[in-house]
């Protein structure tokens, strides 16, 4: 079934180009936004947009994604700059780059984890449902870093429990808004679909459990560099909670983040990088743990924090 997005401009969004507005907004590449753009499928207040056109403030975009080809049908597709940080006849962990996607969704037909893989030849598991075989967590399509897919039907079977367990280790960097207050603490609040603007998640009444755990590692002016482990792992959820608390990544307007500060750090995703990813071995119980540094566009970012953008 085609999927229609409807959502407010954002007053920060407000004179930007279509492309790159809505590539902020709802995750995609810049290039995947021009071409719904040029097909006419992204109207605003019931206009038809292009690609080079500007967004005006106070409207409402309404984004028609087309239905995606199943998973089985879509030819993988290699990754440029995604690596293995480790791999054995169980597992693999990629270090995932940003505007990459999981795995196949609908409105989605950019590159995947899972089509990546398949185009290395690494054989992946077959549980879970066609288009997520082998997928036992995700990371979005704007986040860069650590991700575990199963390679054999155990591991599948045994990460699928350790997550819902909550005995993986999950730690990421984000660069967020201000200086949180206390510098280090716990966010402990519900997550759900946003109850008008369904393209976002929030802080909702019902939704489901969400703890993030966060510690201030450097403060620099206007921003801080924070360590997050996550107890669970609800969509958005740091994203989610750092907006709650008025500190939202840097970068992520979908989210709150002031798009000007983004600008000028040559930032075009929210800075959030999966950085440690650990877990017991599915078939040896031996303790996992890998790394991985930050990717160009945050490391550039953060240094100009910490220069003062001079």
């Amino acid at each position: 079934m085609t999927d229609v997005r409807s959502l407010p401009v954002p007053d920060g969004l407000a004179g930007e180009r279509v492309d790159a507005g809505l590539a902020r907004l709802l995750g995609f590449s810049r290039t995947r936004a021009a071409e719904l753009a040029t097909a006419g499928h992204v109207r605003l207040d019931g206009r038809t947009l292009g690609k080079s056109d500007r967004l005006v403030a106070e409207g409402w975009l309404e984004v028609t994604l087309p239905d995606v080809a199943p998973a089985e049908t879509l030819a993988p597709i290699p990754v440029e700059g995604m690596s293995i940080a480790y791999e054995d006849d169980d597992v693999v962990v990629v270090d995932k780059p940003v505007g990459v996607a999981a795995h196949p969704s609908p409105g989605w037909d950019g590159p995947t984890v899972v089509g990546a893989l398949a185009a290395a030849g690494h054989r992946i598991s077959t549980s879970g449902s066609a288009e997520r075989q082998g997928i036992v967590h995700r990371l979005d399509v704007g986040t860069s870093g650590l991700m575990v897919v199963a390679k054999s039907e155990l591991a599948y079977t045994v990460l699928k429990r350790a997550f819902k367990e909550r005995t993986v280790e999950k730690v990421y960097h984000c660069l967020v808004q201000g200086h949180p207050d206390p510098s280090t603490g716990t966010i402990d609040a519900p997550v759900g679909r946003h109850p008008v603007q369904d393209y976002r998640m929030a802080v909702v009444s019902g939704g489901k459990e969400s703890v993030t755990h966060y510690e201030t590692l450097e403060a620099m002016a206007g921003a801080s560099l924070l360590e997050v482990h996550l107890e669970t792992g609800r969509t958005h959820q740091i994203r989610v909670h750092m907006a709650a608390v008025r500190h939202p990544c840097v970068g992520d307007v979908t989210y709150g983040a002031d798009p000007r500060l983004a600008e000028r750090l040559g930032l075009t995703r929210q800075w959030l990088h999966a950085v440690r990813l650990g877990f017991d071995h599915p078939s040896t119980g031996q303790w996992i743990q890998v790394s991985s540094d930050y990717p160009e566009d945050l490391a550039g970012a953060l240094e100009k924090m910490r220069e003062g953008m001079r």
